[in-house]
C-alpha cells in the first residue's frame, strides 16, 4: 500500500491537523481548541512516534492501523457533529499496556470534564480483566458539536474469549437494569448460530438520566432480510428505508460476504425490554471498487434520506489527499440511525495516516 505520510510529523500532530481541517469544513471551527486537546489527551504517548515509523501497534480502528477514525453525523435540520473513535496507545504498546494507558487517560478526563462513571463502574470488572483477549479492550468515542464535547467508551464482549461474549453482555445488561431486553435482541439479531455475534458494548460517560447503553451485533454473510429482522426489535423504525439504504450501500440484496454488517441497539433512560433506537453500520469499503464509487453511494443514501449533501462533501474534501479513484477505504463505513434519539446518517472517514489501500479490480457487491 503506498504511503501518503510526511515522515518528520508525528502521528499525533498529523491527526490533530486533520481534525482541525474537518471541524473547519463543517462549521465547528470554534470547537477546534477543546476538541484537539481532547483527542491529543486520548491518543496516549504511543502516538508521538513519527509517521515514518512502522505502526507500533496493529490497531483495529482502521485498516492501516491508525488508531483514530473520524466520522460526521448528519441529521435533518441540525448542525453536523464530528466524532472520533480512538485507541489510546502506551509508550510501549500492547494489550495490557494500552488498557492501562486508556484507564489513566480516563482518570485525567474524568477530573477535567466531570464525567459520570457510574454506568461504567457497574460493568467494569466484566470487561476489563487483567489479561484482555480479542482485538481491543477499551476504545474512546469523542463527540464534538456546538455544545461541550461528550465521551463514550467501547468495550469488547470478546475480552474473555469469544465463547463468553453472550454471557458477558447478558450480565452487563442485567447490572444496568436491562435484562429484559436480551430476549428481544436474541430473537431478532442473534438468529444464525455462528454468523451473528455480539461485537461491541458501549456506554456514555454522563449521568444515568441521559446516558445511552448500546449493544452491537455483527452479521456475517447477512442479506437485507436479516438486518430488517434485526431492526424489528426496535419500535417505530422505517424498515423500507433501512432496506433501501442497505441495497444502495452494498449494491445488492446480499448475502454480503465482505466485512459483516453490524446492528446497534440504543437503550435510553426508561427503556426496559425494548431499545429506543437502532443503527445499521455498513462497511461500504468492502462493497465498492474505490472511494469514488463509495462517494457516489453515500450521496445516493443521503438523497434517499432527504439530507443535505453539502456537509458530507465538505468533510470529505477536508480529509482527502488523493484522487478518490486511486484507493478504497477513505470512506470506511456508512451508518443509518433510526428511532431515538437522533435519526440520520453517519459517514466514517479514515485518516490514512500510514497507508492507502489500492482500489479493487472487482467489488464484492451482491
Amino acid at each position: 500500500m503506498p504511503t501518503l505520510s510526511t515522515p518528520t510529523v508525528s502521528l499525533r500532530d498529523f491527526v490533530l491537523g486533520q481534525l482541525r481541517n474537518l471541524l473547519r469544513a463543517v462549521g465547528l471551527a470554534k470547537s477546534a481548541e477543546r476538541a484537539t486537546d481532547l483527542l491529543g489527551e486520548a491518543l496516549g504517548p504511543g502516538c508521538l512516534q513519527p509517521l515514518s515509523a512502522v505502526p507500533g501497534w496493529s490497531s483495529f480502528v482502521a485498516d492501516d492501523h491508525t488508531p483514530v477514525e473520524f466520522s460526521v453525523a448528519l441529521a435533518r435540520n441540525e448542525p453536523p457533529t464530528v466524532r472520533m473513535i480512538v485507541e489510546s496507545l502506551a509508550e510501549q504498546p500492547g494489550a495490557r499496556a494500552n488498557l492501562a494507558e486508556a484507564l489513566e487517560v480516563l482518570d485525567r478526563l474524568s477530573a477535567r470534564h466531570e464525567l459520570d462513571l457510574g454506568q461504567l463502574d457497574r460493568v467494569r470488572d466484566l470487561f476489563l480483566p487483567d489479561d484482555p483477549q480479542g482485538a481491543f479492550a477499551f476504545w474512546y468515542s469523542l463527540i464534538v458539536g456546538s455544545d461541550a464535547p461528550a465521551i463514550k467508551v467501547y468495550l469488547n464482549p470478546d475480552v474473555r474469549g469469544r465463547e463468553s461474549a453472550t454471557r458477558l453482555v447478558g450480565e452487563a445488561l442485567d447490572r444496568l437494569g436491562l435484562s429484559a431486553a436480551l430476549p428481544a435482541i436474541t430473537e431478532h439479531a442473534l438468529c444464525r448460530e455462528g454468523l451473528d455475534r455480539f461485537s461491541f458494548f458501549a456506554i456514555d460517560l454522563t449521568d444515568a438520566s441521559r446516558a445511552r447503553v448500546k449493544t452491537y451485533v455483527s452479521h456475517e454473510a447477512a442479506g437485507v432480510q436479516n438486518v430488517v429482522r434485526a431492526a424489528s426489535a426496535t419500535p417505530d423504525v422505517d424498515l423500507e428505508l433501512l432496506a433501501d439504504v442497505t441495497e444502495l450501500a452494498c449494491g445488492g440484496t446480499g448475502p454480503f460476504t465482505g466485512r459483516p454488517l453490524m446492528s446497534s441497539y440504543t437503550f435510553m433512560a426508561g427503556d426496559t425490554d425494548r431499545p429506543s433506537g437502532y443503527s445499521l453500520y455498513i462497511p461500504v469499503r468492502d462493497y465498492v471498487q474505490d472511494d469514488l464509487e463509495a462517494c457516489e453511494r453515500v450521496l445516493a443514501i443521503m438523497t434517499r434520506c432527504g439530507l443535505d449533501t453539502a456537509p458530507f462533501v465538505m468533510a470529505l474534501t477536508s480529509i482527502v489527499r488523493r484522487p478518490l479513484g486511486e484507493g478504497v477505504g477513505l470512506i470506511a463505513h456508512v451508518s443509518l440511525r433510526l428511532g431515538r434519539p437522533r435519526p440520520g446518517v453517519t459517514v466514517y472517514l479514515s485518516s490514512e495516516a500510514y497507508a492507502v489501500t489500492p482500489p479493487r479490480t472487482e467489488a464484492l457487491s451482491a
